[in-house]
């Protein structure tokens, strides 16, 4: 047990010894507020632009707490929504084949390369003819036969590269681009993100406790610009002696009462710790056979939550 529970413990159950001090057996016990907060913070690491509220206020939730310097974080998502559009052209591009111009051109040479070998093939009928009649040499006839079979080879080459050029990209290179488009739009995804955690909201309606960091400051990634105490979260925390600890249950109802308190102001049991605890040396009672005493904590109703900050000290009494 700490210095803290110590001497919160001395002064709370002061009332409770007192009246065991008179054999009257107590049939409440002092206990204090305390609250588990909630820390806003953001992991980019920023100046303050704006602090958008103030200490003790009390937010709705998705209230807007604090604005971060965004510029590095816009212009890093315009670079990634640019580097988006690029692996997308490139791939729109890989599949529709080759541009339009370069396709004319392989195709103006085709039709080039037919224009030879039709002059080729009537070249080569008139040599037939000619040898036939005996005015050529066969020598000549067979250079004409070559020459036509080699303009005809070159139609076929130029007309496969026009099939060729209306092709999209292989697959193993769609693939790849695929994957680069996939990466850009993560990255695009993953800025918009870093963006949006500049601007902070409550997740939850509660009382602002504190704000760490004035507006201008740097603040580190990670570390907490407010603290909210959300009212689910606010929680009594007393004391009792062993000998009750082992009846109380968990869901078993407690009164409360504290200066400006609502008379009704009740709360529901729900933790009760499994390690003992020493009372206080300077708290005695003649008929307390042992000075062993258990944590309990109760939580109120949020809407009665409200009423009550930490640290105040209340009244607890246990109801059947």
């Amino acid at each position: 047990m700490d210095r803290r529970h110590l001497s919160i413990l001395g002064v709370l159950l002061a009332a409770a010894v007192i009246s065991g001090c008179s054999n009257d057996k107590p049939v409440g016990y002092q206990g204090y507020v305390e609250g588990d907060y909630v820390y806003i913070a953001s992991p980019v690491a920023a100046r303050l632009e704006r602090l958008l509220v103030q200490q003790g206020q009390v937010v709705e939730a998705n209230t807007s707490l604090f604005e971060l310097d965004a510029e590095p974080e816009i212009a890093a998502k315009q670079q990634a929504e640019a580097q988006l559009s690029a692996a997308q052209a490139q791939l729109s591009d890989l599949k529709l084949g080759k541009r339009s111009p370069e396709l004319a051109v392989v195709q103006a040479q085709l039709a080039q390369a037919k224009a030879a070998q039709e002059q080729a093939a009537r070249q080569l009928k008139r040599d037939e003819a000619q040898l036939a009649a005996g005015g050529i040499p066969r020598s000549q006839l067979e250079e004409s036969r070559a020459n036509e079979a080699i303009k005809a080879a070159h139609v076929r080459e130029l007309s496969d590269q026009v099939e060729v050029a209306r092709l999209p990209a292989r697959q193993d290179q769609l693939r790849v681009q695929i994957a680069q488009v996939a990466a850009a739009l993560a990255a695009v995804r993953q800025s918009a993100w870093r963006l949006d955690q500049t601007r902070g909201t409550t997740p939850r309606a509660g009382l602002v406790a504190h704000t760490m960091y004035r507006e201008g400051e740097w603040v580190p990634a990670g570390s907490p610009i407010v603290r909210m105490l959300p009212p689910e979260n606010v929680k009594v925390r007393f004391f009792v002696p062993e000998a009750i600890a082992g009846s109380l249950r968990t869901g078993r109802k407690v009164k409360l009462d504290c200066d400006g308190c609502p008379a009704d102001l009740g709360a529901v049991v729900s933790y009760i710790s499994d390690q003992p605890e020493f009372t206080s040396p300077i708290i005695y009672s003649n008929d307390t056979r042992s000075k062993l005493v258990f944590m309990v904590e109760a939580r109120p109703a949020s809407a009665m939550a409200a009423q009550l900050r930490p640290g105040q000290p209340v009244g607890v009494t246990l109801l059947q």
